[in-house]
């Protein structure tokens, strides 16, 4: 009789961690993608501003229409991997991709932004310093949230691979999570604007 109250309670205390285990993996899941939808406010904050950025500058630029291109198609390629990412946040492929699209544009802006330094007239425009101190405001917003991303993540992926949190998550389905890096100095700082 013992032996069976023994046995029950050890079945018993061995569902009831592994219930805390499995709802452990969740809550972390649901807290890096939970991060992730607040890099996807700021980046679509980000993309929102650059086509006014780019409008204003149009005006200036004329002749360096090629850069404003440039700043655009990455603008496009920027928004299509951060919709892909927002579909599967914490996917190797889609955090690379996504990573490399605003790598892109970071280097575009920066770009466009040198170039506008040569443009009296663009660098004294009311509305594109105050287009470029949001920008600035929001790139440092988007560095916080990656961060607290990222956090996120290698919580996520420190839960699922310790042991015994590895045996669940391999029988559950509860694949590795990416980080989303920067794989380029210059990315890890803003566009440097001034005006």
């Amino acid at each position: 009789m013992t032996v069976a109250i023994l046995v029950v309670v050890v079945v018993l205390v061995l569902a009831i961690a592994t219930i805390g285990i499995y709802n452990g993996l969740v809550k972390r899941r649901n807290a890096y993608r939970n991060a992730f939808a607040q890099i996807d406010v700021q980046l679509t904050r980000r993309h929102d501003l650059i086509p006014n950025l780019v409008e204003i500058a149009r005006g200036y630029l004329q002749h360096e229409r090629q850069t404003l291109e440039a700043v655009v198609a990455a603008r496009g390629g920027a928004v299509r991997a951060r919709a892909a990412a927002r579909g599967n946040p914490g996917e190797p492929g889609a955090m690379r991709r996504l990573a490399g699209a605003e790598q892109t544009l970071t280097r575009s802006l920066g770009r466009m932004f040198a170039l506008a330094e040569s443009y009296p007239d663009l660098k004294g425009d009311r509305t594109m310093m105050q287009l470029s101190e949001e920008l600035t405001s929001t790139e440092n917003r988007v560095a916080f949230a990656r961060q607290g991303y990222n956090d996120s993540v290698m919580a996520y992926n420190t839960k699922r691979e310790v042991f015994p949190g590895n045996l669940i998550a391999s029988v559950s389905g509860f694949a590795p999570a990416a980080l989303l890096e920067i794989e380029s100095p210059e990315q890890r700082e803003a566009p440097r604007i001034s005006f």
